[in-house]
């Protein structure tokens, strides 16, 4: 019973991946679908897809952010692969990037997101998009840090990282792009030599 109580949630992370990655491939064909036929491409029925996404919109609009973030290979091709900071700043400016071509959209998705149904008495993940990109920029170089160090450091870089850093920095601490992009570089890195240095803990 543990067991079965400890697979349900990456069962359910995998099912809303799988409605997000339906919708997407729908929208790519230049279509707008309607729940039922993202559900049919899902492979899940239609109250399914509603356990997951609050309506229509809230899936649409996620599942074309998905299609707006870059392929991991396309932002780390001219990373140099032996620069954990550099490789690093690559994702951070893919996403700044994304990020402002579609600020209204991601702010919509936040709202969505801070409404987001529950599921066995559990709020419903949203999909992690950058701890994927962190890893695979950090993987080349992972024998400059100690494992446990790089653990930690996979997550704390998306602290500063994404969309609710740009809510931060634009709304909360109302900073220019100039002045955010400096901040960011500055917690990137330093996050990065903490990490490298051998008396960070685990």
């Amino acid at each position: 019973m543990d067991s079965e109580r400890a697979g349900r949630p990456n069962q359910r992370r995998r099912t809303r991946k799988d409605l997000l990655l339906a919708a997407a491939r729908l929208i790519r064909q230049g279509t707008t679908p309607t729940l039922e036929e993202i559900a049919e491409e899902a492979l899940v029925s239609r109250a399914t897809a509603y356990r997951y996404f609050p309506g229509l919109d809230a899936l649409l609009v996620e599942a074309a952010l998905d299609v707006a973030v870059p392929e991991t290979d396309e932002i780390l091709r001219n990373a140099p692969p032996d620069d954990a900071v550099a490789r690093v700043t690559c994702v951070d400016d893919a996403l700044n990037a994304m990020i402002k071509e579609n600020e209204a959209q991601l702010r919509t998705m936040l709202a969505h997101s801070l409404r987001r149904p529950e599921h066995d008495g559990e709020l419903l993940a949203r999909q992690n998009r950058r701890t994927p990109l962190v890893e695979a920029a950090l993987d080349p170089v992972r024998d400059q840090f100690a494992p446990e160090a790089l653990d930690m450091l996979i997550r704390a870089l998306p602290l500063v990282i994404g969309t609710e850093a740009m809510i931060v920095f634009k709304d909360v601490l109302q900073l220019g792009e100039e002045e955010t992009l400096a901040v960011k570089r500055w917690a990137i890195r330093a996050l990065i030599e903490a990490a490298q240095r051998p008396d960070t803990p685990g």
